[in-house]
């Protein structure tokens, strides 16, 4: 059976591996449904604030493979992110109340000529290493 749609569901709280401005965000565990029917890990740091959202993954060197940050907003809106200061090559999903994964954009290092703005309203943004979607076989 396939599926069209990737679900987001949330298996465990685990403790936040040290980042540069980072130190203090929760993570968790999650797994993300591909278009096999696989269930794909990734330990996620949670941005939950404003100021978690403004700063984001900016100054990273890297983060580690099947890893990344979701971007949690109190209500459904349309999203806007760029790449200032972002150092790291990253894919971005846009996912509704429901855990479905409406968009996906690969985003630019350190470029602020350009954003990456959501076409549908949102609760969540997902970033991970560029490709990563790709890799794991995730689609809107």
């Amino acid at each position: 059976m396939r599926f069209n749609t990737v679900i987001l569901i949330l298996l465990v709280s685990l403790p936040l591996y040290a980042q540069k401005g980072n130190i203090g965000l929760s993570s968790q565990k999650m797994s993300i449904v591909n278009t096999d029917n696989e269930k794909v890990s990734v330990l996620l740091e949670l941005a939950k604030t404003d100021s978690e959202h403004t700063y984001g993954l900016m100054y990273r060197e890297r983060i580690p493979d099947d890893s990344g940050m979701l971007f949690v907003f109190e209500n459904d809106g349309y999203r806007n992110f760029w790449m200032k200061n972002t150092k790291i090559p990253l894919s971005i999903a846009y996912i509704d109340s429901k855990g479905k994964i409406l968009e996906i954009y690969d985003m630019k290092p350190m470029d602020i000529s350009v954003t990456y703005p959501s076409k549908y309203a949102c609760r969540y943004a997902l970033e991970v290493n560029k490709g990563w979607f790709r890799k794991h076989k995730i689609r809107p």
